[in-house]
């Protein structure tokens, strides 16, 4: 029975969805509500007694018991290190906000709505905790179910392409990672066969993560895993999503309901940063320091170029979409640099980002509930209409901005001096550094991808002017079958959903040592090949970096084919 109180991190969700469609329309919200949150207190629960914080061990493992087919090496198998354990309290954090902040928001097809809500939750968290790779990508994919009728059903006004667009990229991304992790696995079976007495191979399937990412890296020559690098590429690389796969992301943001949009910058973007800590770093390792540099350039380009986007952009919801790619690359960037700064760093991003970019999405949902326009053109100057929301507004756009003292400077610090420090030659400079780790970026790339902190900070003070500040600017007709029923300013609900956020903002800004240590054992033991492999790369090619312009030319000329 050890897996049973993990399963029920799945279990509360998946069963409350179930009641939420039976029970009457006007107690939806409360179940779903109720439910989240038991489900948050769980996982905390869970968290405390969790033993493997600072070891990067895996915890809470189990097996749901009659679900699996162990003939051909399925089972359901679970279990959390200390970067998915993160994840999942980040996600069963935002949940409860999510339906809480939706209850003046949502007023038709009420039952659906949580139930979808309620669905999507345990399939996210199935992604975080699955360590079998079926159970992984069921719950993956699984994912775009809710989120194409959050979108289709309660979205804006050009819903159904944004869900259309949404659901084509995404599925045809996972699909080829799909491919490029069953071929892991056949190659797996293969190898390890056995023969019956007749001499016929007995395939040995297996579909463990952590076996398949072993054999993976010990024993797949180079070029099957530049292969399986490209494969799992294209399904991550979307989800995250880097450039030039990212164009799904603005649409479904802007047409998505609020609570849509928190789930998607949140939690459902960083299934595709997990998906390249979990599975491409400690499987395809050679492959990694090879083209490391080229996904190192395309994560600066969609840096510069969403930021520069953004300046352009007279949509609110849509700006803040494209500041996600822009911020999204900075997490790409640092798992990449191949060290534990650039590391760490990029897991933080993974939290800090959820925090502060979805409570920009639900402070812009306030303001369309009441003015039914997201257009800077048409509202501004609200300090002297709603001081409250103001001060919000404010507030974590600074986080955003990286503001010393708020979570956002940490990790864009982390992932820059993680990448300023991924040189060949790091550590070789004094017999008394042995645990440095080489990479194949360095300063140049470092400086490309700071000025993007530079351009966000004045396309999101920009924002802020012109929303915030200034002289008042209204819509000349509200909505009365909206705006009439909230107050002018922020009701005690709406604080309500935004305080946690702001607390959890301000406290890892000035404490961001707790999820850093966290997750260090756990990245320790995903990066423990790399500093032989970048050493050994470096002798057999006689690459450097410490003149990295060459590289960098070559890696954009690469990445522009």
């Amino acid at each position: 029975m050890t897996w049973f109180l993990p399963a029920l991190l799945l279990g509360i969700p998946l069963v409350a969805a179930v009641v939420v469609t039976v029970a009457p329309a006007r107690q939806a919200k409360w179940i779903a509500l109720a439910a989240t949150t038991i489900t948050f207190v769980h996982s905390v629960i869970l968290a405390v007694a969790f033993e493997h914080w600072h070891d990067g061990g895996f915890g809470l493992s189990g097996v749901l018991p009659w679900l699996g087919i162990e003939s051909i090496g399925i089972s359901l198998s679970f279990g959390v290190d200390s970067v998915a354990l993160l994840l999942v309290l980040l996600t069963t954090l935002l949940m409860p906000l999510c339906v809480w902040g939706s209850f003046s928001a949502i007023k038709e097809r009420v039952k659906e709505y949580y139930g979808w809500l309620l669905v999507i939750e345990a399939a996210m968290i199935g992604v975080f905790v699955a360590r079998d790779l079926i159970f992984f990508y069921i719950c993956f994919e699984f994912t775009l179910i809710p989120m194409y009728f959050l979108i289709a059903i309660w979205g804006s006004s050009d819903r159904a392409r944004a869900c259309t667009k949404f659901f084509l990229y995404t599925f045809t991304g996972s699909l080829i990672a799909l491919a490029g992790l069953l071929y892991v696995a056949w190659q797996y079976a293969e190898i390890n066969a056995s023969f019956d007495p007749q001499g016929v191979a007995q395939l040995s399937w297996t579909f463990d993560i952590a076996e398949l990412s072993t054999f993976a890296a010990m024993r797949l020559n180079p070029t099957e895993q530049a292969w399986v690098l490209l494969a799992l590429l294209a399904g991550f690389a979307v989800k995250v999503p880097l450039f030039p796969v990212h164009t799904w992301l603005p649409l479904a943001h802007t047409e998505a309901p609020a609570a849509g949009s928190v789930i998607l910058a949140g939690v459902l973007l960083k299934l595709g940063t997990y998906g390249l800590y979990r599975f491409v770093l400690p499987m395809v390792p050679d492959a990694v320091v090879e083209y490391a540099p080229v996904i190192a350039v395309i994560s600066i380009i969609g840096i510069l170029y969403a930021a520069l986007i953004c300046w352009v952009q007279s949509d609110l919801k849509r700006l803040v979409a494209f500041s996600s790619i822009s911020h999204l690359g900075f997490c790409v960037l640092g798992l990449v640099a191949l060290n534990p700064l650039g590391a760490q760093g990029s897991v933080l991003y993974m939290i800090n980002h959820g925090l502060s970019t979805g409570a920009l999405f639900f402070l812009i949902g306030m303001i369309y509930e009441r003015y039914h326009t997201r257009d800077m053109a048409r509202i501004g100057g609200l300090a002297a209409r709603m001081p409250v929301w103001a001060f919000f507004m404010v507030f974590f756009t600074l986080a955003s901005v990286g503001l010393p003292g708020l979570n956002g400077f940490v990790s864009e610090f982390l992932c820059l001096i993680g990448t300023f420090t991924s040189t060949a030659d790091a550590g070789t400079a004094t017999a008394a550094v042995t645990d440095a780790y080489p990479g194949r970026l360095g300063p140049w790339y470092a400086v490309a991808a700071g000025a993007g902190m530079i351009l966000a900070a004045m396309y999101l003070l920009m924002m802020v002017g012109k929303v915030v500040f200034g002289p008042l600017r209204e819509p000349s007709v509200k909505d009365a079958s909206h705006g009439s029923r909230l107050p002018a300013d922020l009701s005690w609900r709406e604080i309500g959903v935004l305080l946690p956020l702001a607390v959890l903002c301000v406290y890892l800004g000035f404490q961001p040592s707790p999820v850093i240590h966290a997750a260090q054992g756990s990245i320790e033991n995903t990066l423990a090949a790399y500093p032989a492999k970048v050493r050994q790369y470096v002798a057999e090619t006689g690459v450097s970096v410490t003149q990295p312009a060459p590289v960098l030319t070559q890696a954009t000329g690469a990445s522009d084919d």
